[in-house]
């Protein structure tokens, strides 16, 4: 019935796709999945406020699945993190860094010894962290990752405090860091990665100084 009139046959082109906008129930889905893989331990602290800022950013729904890419896909890693609930310095220092899972509450104590709590790369699925410290003749060191929402409180004697953040607003959906230092003769020090220099990365496409990485423009 066709013999011989394939060449009159037209094919239209196919449209391109156009790109719209993400809605916001996308964007809820997305960073649900994100705050599972936080939890399960496929993203680090510091990846799901990098991610979870981008999808809140997304323009287009390019920019969606470009912040979502390789999360559903990658398995989460066996036996590649460890809970840690208290951290003693005796004489000595103690440094938390690397992936570690971060508890919802974390205690620390030193005497004579210094504590270095890195909490960029740890696995988190808690709303609010609270983390008690108690430091004599040491001092308390504590890295974030930029868009967390650090408090600090406590008591000093003798002692100085700092809380130095990137001067960027909190990223939505990461965990607020709730920290209560007590300190005789020791400082505590809490930073984040972009305090006191230049945001890079997804942080600067987030407030509008460049375009997105990998963006190609």
């Amino acid at each position: 019935m066709w013999a011989g009139r394939l060449d009159k046959v037209e094919i239209e082109p196919r449209p391109e796709q156009v790109s719209r906008q993400p809605s916001e129930l996308e964007q809820e889905a997305a960073a649900t999945a994100l705050r599972e893989a936080v939890g399960e331990g496929r993203l680090t602290l510091e990846e799901f406020s990098d991610r979870v800022g981008a999808v809140w950013a997304a323009e287009r729904i390019e920019d969606l699945e470009r912040a979502m890419a390789g999360v559903v896909v990658q398995p989460p890693p066996v036996g590649s993190t460890q809970t840690v609930s208290t951290v003693v310095a005796i004489l000595g220092d103690q440094r938390r860094v690397g992936r570690w899972r971060l508890p919802a509450r974390l205690r620390t104590f030193s005497l004579l010894g210094d504590v270095h709590l890195d909490l960029r790369t740890t696995v988190c699925a808690e709303a609010v962290v609270e983390i008690e410290a108690w430091s004599l003749l040491g001092d308390i060191k504590i890295t974030v990752p930029d868009g967390v929402d650090v408090e600090l409180a406590g008591i000093g004697l003798l002692s100085d405090r700092e809380l130095q953040l990137a001067p960027i607003p909190p990223v939505p959906g990461t965990p607020r860091i709730r920290i209560r230092a007590h300190t005789l003769l020791g400082d505590v020090k809490v930073r984040s990665t972009g305090s006191g220099k230049d945001v890079v990365g997804w942080r600067r496409w987030l407030l509008g100084q460049q375009s997105a990485p990998g963006s190609g423009r």
